[in-house]
């Protein structure tokens, strides 16, 4: 029985019970008292007058005090409980009747994805999931939730995902993915369920302690995925990849054909320049599909776009010519200190990000507020002479791995305040703090759930994903809808934003291409650019 329906039979059995009293004490006032001798049931009418107010009793007027008393305290009573029922019942039903009832079960929706439940990152995974035209449902527990989510329009049912007539209802048998996103013990047990209503299903979980994703392999999940070790590792990568004169992790596209991410540090050769003026097609032959300026990704950048040190260039091309274009992107004046990298906190990331520059060979220093095994220096990051003291004056790079986004906002301020040249690179939990970081004097900031929502949507989708922080992705289309149109004439990247970097033509990859390039049918397509353009593309030509 819902609550406000429980409310009304309680009120009704009070109220009777309180109607009966006062007839029984009117009754007997009226014969008492007034000596008037007339039925129970007239007594239970003047009663009903009273509390309704819709007459002040038909014996009225009374001669003795004693009746007057109890017609006063049954007037205050009725009042006191009419203005009791508006909001006790009235108003819940009221509310209940215009509410949003979300849905339990789906029509015959196939090939999609069924999250359970909503959560940051699962919202990084819908925008992906929109953006391709690919069905999902999400299977939220909480009511109250749930309404606001079919409110704001997303696909869900509401509903315990544990429950097996629950994920039948989101058609689990029919979908391409299961994502168990909840606590960690519930995770495994909607895994378990899942495998049961769909033994084919592929299942993702998260765990918030990596040492137990063994235990959601077990209950046959396929992916398992550590958020704080996802994010530690990306901002490890970053590091390793600003200090070494080597390309970091690239995607191959073809044989000797890459595309990668390259950090402009301050004081390089690029900095203060425009696009066009770096000359950077001319000078390595490589070609800048796309660039991060102060946190925000344009594809393809401006020729006006002026390059800075918070600049990173998406670029394609061979692999000696990206190892050229990255001289170009170092800067001297870092390269003569001597590397060492100060990490700002010691938890699951900050521990993540120093085994990962450990095993690349990079010195770091480890700080936290509280002593624990693994901290170098015990100090606070937004206090000046502790930063002083851990050696951020002398530092390359400074890594923020702090759990409160406040203190990393006010860490950068005080860092960048105290060592104006040194790289500040940022952990934020909440997506919408990374602009914050950005205007603090961050260098590169990556948000948790931004991190997590782009694995789950390269392993669904099966895409290469070119950086974990921004929505640009490598895909291969077939070239049905650009037979017959060259490269210049198809105009592909003002039309989409997108940027054709290869073509697949009889098993070879061909990324030597000049405008008069003409597309035959039987080819493949590939490209590069942020989701949108993405989108766009395939709206176009598929």
């Amino acid at each position: 029985m819902k609550t406000w329906q429980r409310r009304t039979a309680l009120y009704l059995l009070a109220l009777g019970a309180i109607m009966l009293l006062y007839s029984v004490l009117y009754h007997y006032a009226m014969l008492t008292y007034e000596g008037a001798t007339h039925s129970f049931l007239h007594s239970v009418q003047v009663v009903v007058e009273t509390f309704t107010t819709t007459g002040f009793g038909s014996d009225a007027p009374w001669s003795e005090p004693e009746t007057n008393l109890l017609v006063i305290a049954m007037d205050l009573t009725g009042v006191v409980l009419i203005f009791l029922a508006l909001p006790v019942l009235l108003f819940p039903m009221f509310e209940e009747t215009i509410s949003t009832t979300p849905p339990s079960s789906v029509g015959d929706v196939e090939d999609h994805v069924v999250i359970c439940a909503f959560s940051p990152r699962i919202r990084m995974l819908i925008d992906e999931l929109d953006l391709l035209d690919i069905p999902y449902v999400v299977v939220e527990p909480d009511r109250d939730r749930a309404v606001e989510l079919v409110e704001d329009g997303v696909d869900l049912i509401h509903g315990d995902p544990e429950s097996a007539s629950v994920l039948e209802n989101a058609n689990l048998g029919s979908a391409r993915a299961l994502v168990a996103d909840l606590d960690d013990s519930t995770n495994a047990s909607i895994v378990l369920t899942g495998k049961d209503v769909a033994p084919d299903v592929m299942c993702m979980t998260f765990v918030t302690d990596p040492e137990i994703a063994s235990y959601h392999r077990y209950a046959g999940a396929d992916h398992v995925f550590s958020p704080r070790t996802l994010i530690g590792e990306s901002l490890a990568k970053k590091v390793t990849t600003s200090i070494s004169t080597e390309v970091g992790d690239a995607i191959e596209i073809g044989e000797d054909f890459e595309i990668a991410e390259l950090p402009v540090q301050s004081g390089s050769e690029l900095t203060g320049k425009t696009v066009a003026e770096s000359g950077i097609r001319e000078r390595v032959g490589a070609n800048v599909i796309g660039a991060w300026f102060r946190g925000e990704f344009v594809s393809p950048p401006s020729p006006d776009a002026r390059i800075d040190e918070q600049t990173v260039l998406l670029v394609a091309g061979r692999e000696a010519q990206l190892e050229t274009l990255k001289e170009l992107t170092l800067s001297k004046q870092r390269d003569r200190r001597d590397g060492t990298v100060v990490i700002g906190g010691y938890g699951e990331v900050g521990s993540t990000i120093h085994a990962n520059l450990d095993s690349a060979g990079i010195h770091s220093t480890t700080v936290d507020i509280d002593d624990q095994d693994g901290v170098d220096f015990v100090g606070n990051m937004t206090d000046q002479a502790d930063l002083r003291a851990a050696g951020i004056e002398e530092a390359r790079t400074v890594i923020l791995a702090l759990a409160d986004d406040t203190m990393t906002i006010f860490a950068t301020l005080a860092v960048r305040d105290l060592a104006p040249d040194v790289e500040i690179i940022a952990r934020a939990d909440e997506t919408e703090n990374v602009r914050k970081l950005y205007q603090a004097g961050a260098d590169y900031a990556l948000a948790l759930a931004t991190v997590s929502g782009r694995m789950l949507a390269s392993t669904i989708l099966g895409e290469d994903v070119i950086s974990l922080d921004q929505q640009v992705e490598v895909v291969r289309f077939d070239a049905d809808g650009l037979a017959g149109s060259t490269l210049a004439g198809a105009d592909i990247r003002a039309k989409t934003g997108c940027t054709v970097i290869a073509i697949e033509r009889n098993g070879d990859v061909i990324t030597d291409l000049d405008a008069d390039f003409e597309i035959r049918a039987e080819d493949s397509v590939v490209i590069a650019g942020p989701d949108e353009s993405i989108a766009q593309f395939a709206n176009r030509y598929e």
